[in-house]
């Protein structure tokens, strides 16, 4: 779950009478106000977004393992219930073998390779009390060249979408598999996901990225109507 939450959406409290954080370092408890606030941008946690991480138990120590080795999708409204993306070499049918979010692949230079998903599609309402629906998932592939000239930059000229499923099943689960080819320099894979209903070419063309996120406009931005899942990288590198 996102814990970061401010001012929240249709809450109807407020801070305590007398509230100074800056003259005591936190506001007063909370009081009913009866009035429900509507400009706020912030939801309850895991009321919209979710950070859902791979951990082997419910223990805060393994949680935090979780989030340091990167197994780690985030979503909105709750697209989906579940994926797990591993990268395998090309042929490996064994179940659940391949590096899972996070990990670092290391094979001989030439083997081929391959991206698994396994996504367990939403059955239950979000809280906006509707069934989400995935409808496609991106795969997205960058070469990885090293430390940058330019640290504020914050472009990566190789990566791009290679390709896109659309998602006809409205129910159950779905497994994709993609050929990532011969290993013949390092590069890395994730995955995002949509409900498609709002897209848009993202910000390096379309020929990068066709079917982006769509920015919102002002006074009309429901987040419910434009629902996306993205994953942690998998990295692929030379032995």
């Amino acid at each position: 779950m996102n814990s970061d939450s401010h001012v929240v959406y249709l809450d109807q409290s407020d801070q305590g009478p007398g509230s100074d954080f800056e003259a005591n370092g936190r506001y007063q408890d909370p009081v009913y106000t009866g009035k429900t606030l509507t400009t706020a941008g912030d939801f309850w946690p895991g009321y919209y977004g979710r950070t859902n991480v791979g951990a082997t138990s419910f223990s805060y120590r393994a949680v935090m393992d979780g989030l340091r080795a990167g197994r780690v999708w985030v979503d909105h409204g709750r697209l989906i219930k579940g994926v797990d993306a591993r990268v395998r070499v090309t042929g490996d049918r064994r179940r659940h073998t391949g590096t899972p979010l996070g990990g670092v692949l290391r094979v001989k230079r030439g083997t081929s390779t391959e991206l698994t998903l396994d996504i367990d599609l939403q059955d239950v309402p979000n809280w906006a009390t509707f069934v989400p629906r995935l409808a496609r998932v991106d795969v997205i592939v960058g070469t990885v060249t090293g430390p940058v000239a330019n640290r504020d930059a914050f472009t990566a000229p190789d990566t791009r979408v290679v390709t896109s499923f659309e998602i006809g099943k409205r129910t159950g689960s779905v497994a994709l598999s993609l050929d990532l080819g011969r290993l013949d320099k390092p590069f890395y894979v994730r995955v995002r996901g949509t409900d498609g209903n709002r897209t848009q070419p993202g910000l390096m063309g379309a020929g990068v990225d066709p079917y982006g996120p769509k920015l919102d406009v002002a006074g009309d931005a429901d987040p419910w109507g434009d629902l996306w899942f993205y994953t942690n990288p998998i990295w692929v590198l030379p032995r």
